[in-house]
């Protein structure tokens, strides 16, 4: 992923005001903020895109905000992505205990702290943008290894057809008439121990 890269982040709430507000706070050139009214919607974008974090309101109609985080854990690509819950209603354990239970990693309550909210997100794409970087440096180094072994498995068959001297380990120029071999490198003349590394099917020309 280069730096120039916009990171996404996925905004959800049923109120438009709220989704204006929202995404002024998270406004900055890294981001690429996406906005939606309700939780369908917003699966129907986590398993198109991928996003460093998503912002969900709990209350919500038709499927809040627990379900829409429920649903998202349900599938591979989403599981693992950072859910910060945003809600109104109170701060009563077991409501908090349900939204960290469905998948939050984070509760903030209105009225919103936009410091407290800004952080949390760089957090994330902080975390995101770190995690992709290694990726991309596992998948270079796969590549350079599949490179070398490529390489690798060249040169064991170039051993069998490239005549080396197995005194000095300098190749041998040969020279062939008939079905004899003359060696005609300066320094392979006197070696009588070159043969043994010619291989067999020059030996048998």
């Amino acid at each position: 992923m280069s730096a120039a890269e916009q990171i996404k982040i996925l905004i959800v709430d049923d109120r438009p005001e709220n989704l204006m507000a929202l995404a002024s706070v998270l406004d900055d050139p890294g981001f690429d903020v996406f906005e939606v009214p309700s939780g369908n919607e917003a699966l129907a974008l986590v398993l198109k895109y991928d996003f460093a974090v998503v912002v969900l309101d709990v209350q919500m109609p038709e499927m809040d905000g627990f379900e829409t985080a429920e649903l998202m854990r349900g599938f591979e690509k989403t599981k693992h992505i950072p859910i910060i819950f945003v809600t109104a209603t109170s701060m009563a354990p077991k409501y908090v205990f349900k939204g960290y239970e469905t998948g939050a990693v984070d509760y903030l309550f209105k009225p919103i702290d936009t410091y407290i909210l800004k952080s949390q997100v760089k957090v994330f794409c902080d975390l995101y943008r770190q995690r992709r970087q290694v990726m991309q440096l596992q998948s270079d180094l796969a590549a350079r290894v599949k490179d070398l072994e490529d390489a690798l498995s060249q040169v064991k068959q170039l051993e069998g057809l490239v005549p080396i001297c197995s005194y000095c380990k300098k190749f041998v120029e040969i020279e062939t008439t008939g079905s004899k071999l003359k060696f005609t490198s300066p320094n392979i003349q006197g070696c009588s121990s070159a043969t043994a590394s010619v291989p067999t099917v020059m030996m048998n020309l």
